[in-house]
């Protein structure tokens, strides 16, 4: 009001006995803005570079490479900036107060899997074999094919044990692939149980369902696959990005590594963590990252992984 009336031709000083507002504040300019710039330019690097994540994602992405901000405040300058994304509103669940058993409470307890569909540009469809531990959210392997048959399931199963050794448990639905014979045989050769849920309740996989459907959001509706070659390497990309950059809210904002292997949040050194300028596909950002991480193999030699036979 007393600017107005400063607008208007009055003098400052009267303009603020007659609002009964402090004389210097009469001309304050907010310097917000200058003290928001470098941590709304971070926040623009993130939505750019994920464009999926909100705002708690993304500061739980920039506190793990050393920044200090406020809840409050992160969330005031990503709605200024423009980032929110679009409410996601879930089915309506019912609750039973059952408890899904067998529980995970360690790595390797139980794994859980499933198949997730999808097609490249030129219309041809592909596989997807998602294995996720439940209890650390570490994605252990995406398989992708044109046809995912048991034996295939198999030899992705034997590969994983010789990685991160044998779970107690593996859940999944009752799919023809994943409660064939064989794997039956398998399973018990190896002293592994299955845990199978009932027909017609996905729910039950939920873990795994709801990393399913991280991964079409983030990555399979996000990307364009012009072959399956491309289809492969973009999404073993994103694993690994899921792995070591992603925080999870489940485990508190931090990242599967960090609980599936106890490694400590890596901290970025560098002046600033995005050039908001650079021009680049979504291909290129996620194959060359700012932030270099061993391949998961190499994590899993350093932390004394066990080892089993294969067959």
């Amino acid at each position: 009001m007393a600017g107005l009336l400063c607008a208007r031709g009055l003098s400052a000083r009267r303009a603020a006995w007659l609002c009964s507002t402090p004389r210097s504040g009469v001309g304050y300019q907010s310097k917000v803005w200058r003290r928001d710039r470098r941590l709304a330019k971070a926040l623009r690097g993130v939505a750019k570079r994920y464009p999926q994540w909100g705002y708690r994602l993304a500061g739980s992405f920039l506190r793990q490479r050393g920044w200090r901000v406020n809840p409050k405040r992160l969330h005031r300058v990503w709605r200024d900036q423009g980032l929110q994304v679009p409410i996601h509103k879930p089915r309506k669940k019912l609750v039973t107060g059952a408890t899904l058993q067998p529980r995970a409470t360690a790595k390797n307890d139980v794994w859980s899997w499933d198949f997730v569909h999808d097609v490249t540009s030129t219309g041809e469809p592909f596989r997807c074999l998602t294995v996720k531990d439940e209890a650390t959210r570490w994605c252990l392997a995406i398989e992708v094919d044109r046809t995912l048959s048991h034996q295939r399931v198999i030899t992705v199963l034997k590969r994983l044990l010789v990685l991160y050794g044998r779970p107690q448990y593996i859940r999944s639905d009752n799919g023809p692939e994943l409660v064939a014979k064989k794997l039956t045989t398998f399973f018990q050769e190896q002293g592994i149980r299955p845990s199978r849920i009932t027909p017609g309740k996905p729910w039950q996989n939920g873990s795994n369902e709801s990393f399913n459907g991280t991964f079409r959001r983030e990555c399979l509706d996000a990307e364009q696959f012009r072959s399956l070659t491309e289809a492969r390497v973009v999404i073993e990309a994103w694993r690994r990005q899921y792995n070591h950059e992603r925080p999870h809210s489940a485990l508190g904002y931090q990242t599967p590594a960090t609980a599936y292997w106890g490694l400590p949040s890596q901290k970025w050194q560098g002046r600033e963590l995005f050039d908001v300028d650079q021009k680049q596909s979504t291909h290129t950002m996620a194959l060359g990252s700012t932030i270099a991480h061993r391949h998961d193999s190499g994590v899993a030699s350093r932390e004394g992984r066990s080892r089993v036979e294969s067959p």
